[in-house]
């Protein structure tokens, strides 16, 4: 049985188990989901199913777009938020 997990959890593992040149982001998911609709007719992301033909896909890309996007996701990893101090 395969198990379906969010789409999160996915890229958590995926990112996981990675080498950084694989990393992905949220965006190319959601691009990959678009470009591969029957492949996750279902709408659940499983590790067994999607992560071989998502890293295809990912090998596939241009190397502009894959370092676009992997630029992307640095700039949005990390965000400076205004330190609270209750009185």
């Amino acid at each position: 049985m395969v198990k379906m997990i969010k789409k999160e959890e996915f890229l958590a593992e995926h990112n996981k188990l990675s080498p950084p040149n694989l990393q992905a982001t949220l965006a190319m998911l959601n691009r990959f989901k678009e470009e591969k609709k029957p492949l996750l007719a279902d709408n659940g992301w499983s590790i067994e199913k999607i992560r071989i033909p998502f890293i295809l896909w990912i090998l596939a890309l241009k190397p502009e777009e894959h370092e676009k996007e992997r630029k992307s996701r640095a700039k949005t990893q990390f965000k400076n938020y205004p330190e609270t101090h209750i009185s």
